[in-house]
């Protein structure tokens, strides 16, 4: 079992910046690749963004690419994700997720330990 925190989230203005982070306990970070998923009001969860178990393969969702990055730091079993640019269709409930691989990394089901969710709100 692996216990995943978010938190980083909060009110931003658009075309401002925010990080993100997911504290991990339970099991060693390094065992899982990692994604973030966000979930806007009334709208299904959605992919974000995909760090592999080595950190050397990430994948995107086309619309945060080149504004949002993903890292990983396994000496802190900490995940992050730097967002810049940030606009207000960003607005969402942000969640980390772990997954045994990085096969097919922009579907939820490949992901089997969820955290609770941080509130990301860009403002106009």
């Amino acid at each position: 079992q692996v216990q995943l925190v978010e938190s980083g989230g909060g009110l931003v203005q658009a075309g401002g910046s925010l990080r993100l982070s997911c504290a991990a306990s339970g099991r060693t970070l390094s065992n899982y690749a990692m994604g973030w998923f966000r979930q806007a009001p009334g709208k299904e969860r959605e992919f974000v963004a995909h760090i592999s178990r080595s950190g050397a393969s990430t994948v995107y969702a086309d619309t945060v690419k080149g504004r949002l990055t993903i890292s990983r730091d396994d000496a802190k079993n900490t995940v992050y994700l730097q967002m810049n640019s940030l606009k207000p269709e960003d607005t969402a409930v942000y969640y980390c997720a772990a997954s045994g691989s990085s096969w097919r990394p922009s579907v939820e089901s490949r992901y089997d330990y969820w955290g609770q969710g941080t509130q990301v709100t860009v403002s106009s």
